[in-house]
């Protein structure tokens, strides 16, 4: 009798903050795009579990009130293996710069995640947002008066917290049993504060360090645990 095995289909959203600081990040992304698919579900085999698909999309923030229309850049889903090559020219087109004063528009980053066209037709799934800044993030709204700031995103805290739902109040946009929240961020508000969410976990990093001590075996492991 063969062992039995879970399967799941993972989707995977990554904001990643690509102001100046950030290159260390970007360059982990970089080096190790093409190995994700692999790396993922061999991982997830040792555990007895399997991976029948995985999407992976990027969103690469910085700050609406000084970056124009460099402040939020999205990409669709892609699904690994079959589009690795798409992958990789994407994250190759990241690069660190911008971002003007410390706080960033993470929390619009993450409004758009958490609004990613997550797939819903499966028993078992996942929905990881994978968050890595080194900075705080501004209050929502702040760059709103700029030509390129995006219509519908949350107006408070408290909208965005709705989005991400609880036991009591399950969100519209993600599946409360399949969503995970993974910050790579400073022990600072929000991220503090977020990271009391349903289903989230803070891996507190240094503030303004471009997360130097952040590396490839500790994203994955996160992202391997959270599945």
């Amino acid at each position: 009798m063969q062992n039995f095995k879970l399967t799941y289909d993972v989707d995977i959203a990554f904001c990643i903050d690509t102001t100046g600081s950030m290159q260390h990040v970007i360059d982990i992304v970089k080096r190790n795009a093409l190995k994700l698919y692999p790396d993922i579900s061999s991982a997830m085999k040792a555990k007895g579990k399997v991976i029948s698909s995985l999407r992976i999309r990027v969103i690469a923030f910085r700050d609406y009130q000084c970056d124009g229309d460099m402040a939020m850049q999205t990409s669709p889903f892609f699904t690994l293996p079959d589009e690795a090559a798409q992958f990789e020219e994407c994250v190759n087109l990241l690069s660190a710069d911008g971002g003007g004063d410390p706080p960033e528009s993470g929390l619009e980053a993450l409004a758009y995640a958490i609004r990613s066209d997550w797939k819903k037709d499966s028993m078992k799934r996942r929905h990881i947002i994978a968050l890595y800044t080194d900075a705080a993030a501004h209050a929502l709204g702040t760059g709103s008066s700029s030509e390129h700031y995006a219509k519908g995103l949350p107006k408070t805290f408290e909208e965005l917290t709705d989005w991400w739902g609880d036991a009591q109040n399950s969100s519209a946009y993600i599946n409360r049993h399949a969503k995970r929240l993974l910050l790579f961020a400073p022990s600072v508000k929000p991220w503090t504060t977020i990271s009391a969410w349903d289903n989230t976990i803070l891996s507190p990093m240094a503030l303004d360090s471009g997360l130097t001590e952040l590396e490839y075996d500790m994203i994955l492991s996160s992202i391997v645990n959270s599945i």
